[in-house]
């Protein structure tokens, strides 16, 4: 993982390792906060996950900005994924699948630690057209092969958490979204 962030932990502390080497303990104290969501599908029992790509280094993320206007971390996420993706939906968990840390880079080239707190977002309807669609890629992969994408070891282990989420929940034969329905 030479030359990558990496999260790792000290004496039971998480702290981040930025690509310089410089090291930060991201958190709601001196921490900036985002709010993101995992957009999926799922086809033919198998969870597909939308990454799209960031507008200044071009790596797979998933939608995620800042939270204000006075909406809840939820609802500025769901803002994001239509904004910055194109998607629209549902918020499919009561509360979020967790948080990672990373270094946000700011326009002046500052790093500035920042903690995004994660929703899974059932995706319902996708746009013709959106906010940034110009200025981003998009790409359903499988949770394994997103996982693999992002740079975030934390964001990594959310994925794979969502398809474990999703596998474990007890489902009508009727409905839509159970896995084994053909």
């Amino acid at each position: 993982m030479a030359g990558r962030a990496g999260v790792s932990s000290l004496k039971g502390k998480p702290f981040v390792k930025d690509k310089q080497g410089k090291i930060s303990r991201p958190g709601p104290r001196g921490s900036h906060r985002q709010a993101g969501v995992i957009p999926y599908v799922i086809e033919q029992g198998e969870v597909k996950i939308l990454l799209v790509t960031s507008r200044d280094t071009g790596r797979w993320v998933i939608p995620k900005g800042n939270i204000g206007g006075g909406r809840s971390a939820a609802e500025a996420a769901v803002k994001e994924a239509e904004e910055e993706a194109g998607v629209k939906g549902r918020i499919s968990t009561p509360l979020p699948l967790g948080f990672f840390p990373y270094f946000k880079r700011l326009a002046s080239g500052e790093a500035r630690a920042t903690t995004v707190e994660v929703y899974p977002l059932l995706v319902t309807a996708t746009l013709e057209t959106w906010p940034e669609k110009d200025q981003r890629r998009l790409c359903w992969v499988s949770a394994w092969e997103a996982a693999r994408m992002v740079d975030e070891p934390g964001l990594a282990r959310m994925m794979i958490r969502l398809v474990e989420i999703i596998q474990a929940e007890p489902r009508e034969a009727s409905d839509p979204l159970r896995p084994d329905r053909e």
